[in-house]
């Protein structure tokens, strides 16, 4: 049967102001696909983000160039899919991600196995997600963590008390802290807070500098106390070798590298080259988050609670228990959206 890519925009709203070192969002806008043969149905997304330069025309642009591409597709195998459609958006990498994403459940639904299946067995051991706490006084932070608990926090910092922060959190919880400064700290800032931040049970940090700033990462990688991971400075396949100079881990996002075809070969790449593997969201649905964990098993560390920060969710699939991944038990990612 012929495949059809449809699309169709959604806002997410909050539940809380999401704050970082470089903007607040009151309400995440997201483009779903869906690509059907009319009997099996798969699910991607991609969110607009303006530090990628995604919005909802660039995003309507580039799935309308991919539409030709996929609806002629013959069942052929996802990696092969992405291949063609690469070229094509050689600047959209949002937009590449969601189609991926659609394909590969489109696909594992349609040979009747669950995504991860295709990469891991049921027995294999899963990471815990992590819990991001946004940027805000120290009263909204600590009672953020009071009304979730869980067992890892990852703590949104760049301001000029961001010890503080992280002290005063630590007096209400002894969960997992994992420190995400968005490229606000200098290398001196960063060594120096690595030893405090290392006291306070501080697991580690993500991106501390700004992506250009090669020197004073590989001077950070030298000297910090604690393991230092690639966010910004991770975004495609290309970054990862770089990474291994710079940093101790990766942090994947599938939007930023295109989805799960290249973040597959990002992990086996990271492997080689003796890297820590971590995979994060971009505060999307339960869409999105249900094609990340799929790789779950593959991975150190997780950070998938972007469809947990959302005060009103468009699917169902895979939820959470304190940490743990609950996966649906269903083919494919096993979500099903809800009527809009």
């Amino acid at each position: 049967m012929a495949l059809t890519l449809t699309f169709q925009f959604y806002d997410l709203p909050l539940q809380h102001p999401f704050t970082i070192s470089r903007y607040t969002v009151t309400i995440q806008k997201t483009v779903v696909v869906c690509i059907s043969d009319g009997a099996f149905s798969g699910y991607g997304e991609a969110t607009a983000n303006p530090y990628y330069h995604s919005t909802q025309e660039r995003l309507t642009e580039s799935l309308l160039k991919l539409k030709p591409i996929v609806d002629a597709g013959d069942a052929m195998h996802p990696e092969q899919l992405w291949e063609k459609l690469a070229p094509i958006v050689p600047n959209d990498y949002f937009a590449l991600c969601a189609v991926d994403i659609a394909y590969w459940d489109y696909y594992a639904r349609k040979n009747s196995k669950p995504l991860r299946s295709y990469w891991s067995d049921a027995n294999a051991k899963m990471p815990l997600t992590s819990y991001t706490i946004g940027l805000d006084t120290l009263e909204v932070m600590q009672q953020k963590i009071i009304e979730k608990p869980w067992p890892i926090y990852k703590i949104k910092l760049g301001t000029s008390n961001d010890i503080q922060i992280i002290q005063s959190l630590r007096k209400i919880t002894d969960a997992v802290f994992r420190i995400d400064a968005n490229c606000a700290w200098t290398a001196e800032q960063t060594i120096y807070n690595s030893k405090i931040l290392k006291e306070l049970q501080v697991e580690f940090i993500e991106q501390p500098l700004k992506a250009e700033d090669s020197e004073g990462m590989k001077r950070v990688k030298s000297e910090s106390i604690l393991p230092v991971i690639a966010d910004e400075s991770c975004q495609r396949e290309e970054d990862v070798v770089l990474c291994s100079e710079l940093f101790h881990g990766i942090n994947i996002k599938l939007m930023k590298c295109g989805g799960i075809t290249p973040a597959l070969r990002m992990i086996a790449t990271a492997r080689k080259k003796g890297l820590l593997t971590m995979a994060g969201c971009m505060t999307e649905s339960t869409v999105g988050i249900s094609g990340l964990v799929q790789m779950a098993p593959l991975l150190d560390y997780l950070d998938s609670d972007g469809a947990l920060l959302l005060s009103q969710d468009i699917a169902k699939g895979v939820a959470f228990n304190f940490g743990k991944i609950v996966y649906p038990n269903a083919f494919g990612t096993g979500v099903k959206m809800y009527p809009k």
